[in-house]
């Protein structure tokens, strides 16, 4: 069942149910197109068996950005290096999807001296809050305008060579935002019921469908639930699939959680209890019931086992981050009958801020050497050590971002 092939609404056929999950690359070149190791990496994907590839967060405003290394991709980028990109990505039978975002009130102090929310809800992240800067709630015409950048993103991922877009609603970021009622406290047709609080997706998905053509994906990542007390939960997963649903969407993706509770790292707020893998499948298949739409979800899955377990509770696809960035070939390997697994050794701190900062640090310095032409498997390094390299070198990315925006 893993290696059967799917349709998709859109046409596209995908050679198995393996997706390559979005994680964070940070590898950008100064001039925020993709560098030769992140096309390197994506090569590397493409051969790996995987029949859909979703790239790290690309940014559709440079000026609001998760972080320093980010790619930006707008209606001013040259877009010969992403075409390159998609093209590697292509190279060994997979398709490739480009996930767009918008951080939202999740934006890094030391790249803006404010961020933009729904509301002027500051993130809450203990001692770390002050890293993040503050909130400002947004007026029509911002809002507007973010929905254009999406729309100009996803044209621009089109004619780039994509063969789609994911639109990331979860985790926290500005869409995600808006969904959540502890966020979104707006009294306008931004905010209020659960309806209102999705108009923002619902423009942005429908903005998007104005500009690609009937067979370029449109997917849309979104949480299952938030796992904070009085946040978005799965009964407001259900409203929006609902509201989803006639509007030609290719693949829904579920995960969870936000930065101030990273669900999608196996912690929740809320003292709900994640599985150690396949963090979502309880929401997923209970969420299956309410859709047509094809289903996908991912969290920590790394063997074929409880890949299988995800297909036969009804969902679509299964999406594999963290494994895939610890053995690219895993699924080339599982289709031989190569029975492997691969995980992280568990971070143990704590102080639980710094662990997720850990193993984010972590897989991407997996990444980062995975896009090295001569390195044929990448190895975990210490904790601390990759903690403290990645600040070194998100502190050189930063100094390429603010002169990258003085050039602009």
């Amino acid at each position: 069942m893993l290696f059967n092939p799917i349709t998709l609404p859109n046409g596209a056929v995908l050679k198995n149910r393996l997706v390559k999950a979005a994680m964070e690359e940070s590898l950008a070149r100064p001039d925020r197109t993709p560098s030769d190791e992140l096309i390197q990496l994506y090569r590397r994907w493409s051969e790996g068996g995987c029949a859909l590839l979703l790239t790290g967060n690309v940014m559709v405003d440079g000026n609001h950005m998760t972080g320093a290394g980010n790619l930006v991709l707008d209606k001013g980028q040259q877009l010969a290096r992403f075409t390159a990109w998609s093209a590697a990505a292509q190279s060994g039978g997979a398709s490739v999807w480009l996930q767009i975002n918008h951080p939202g009130r999740q934006a890094p102090s030391k790249l803006n001296d404010h961020s933009l929310a729904p509301s002027a809800i500051n993130l809450d992240m203990g001692n770390f809050s002050k890293l993040f800067a503050p909130a400002r709630a947004m007026n029509e015409a911002e809002i507007n305008r973010v929905i254009e950048q999406f729309a100009d993103t996803a044209l621009q991922a089109e004619r780039a060579g994509f063969d789609g877009v994911q639109i990331h609603a979860a985790h926290g970021y500005l869409i995600s935002q808006f969904l959540s009622p502890l966020v979104n406290q707006r009294t306008d047709k931004w905010g209020g019921s659960v309806e209102k609080r999705a108009q923002l997706l619902i423009s942005v998905v429908d903005a998007v469908r104005q500009r690609v053509q009937p067979g370029f994906a449109v997917a849309v990542k979104l949480n299952s639930a938030d796992f904070q007390r009085g946040g978005f939960g799965p009964d407001d997963a259900q409203v929006v699939l609902q509201l989803l649903a006639d509007k030609q969407i290719t693949l829904i993706e579920l995960s969870g959680g936000s930065y101030e509770a990273p669900a999608m790292q196996g912690q929740s707020r809320d003292e709900r209890t994640l599985a150690r893998e396949a963090y979502f499948l309880d929401f997923a298949e209970q969420l299956a019931h309410h859709t047509q739409i094809p289903l996908m979800t991912t969290g920590g899955i790394h063997r074929r086992e409880i890949a299988e377990q995800v297909l036969a509770k009804g969902v679509d696809l299964v999406g594999m981050a963290t494994a895939l960035a610890l053995q690219p070939d895993l699924p080339n390997l599982w289709q031989q009958g190569i029975g492997v697994q691969v995980s992280l050794k568990p971070v143990t701190w704590k102080n639980k801020t710094l662990a997720s900062l850990a193993v984010m640090a972590q897989v991407r310095r997996l990444m980062r050497d995975l896009g090295q032409a001569n390195v044929n498997m990448a190895k975990p390094r210490p904790y601390w050590w990759v903690l403290i390299t990645d600040q070194i070198a998100d502190a050189r990315h930063v100094r390429r971002l603010k002169k990258w925006r003085r050039s602009l």
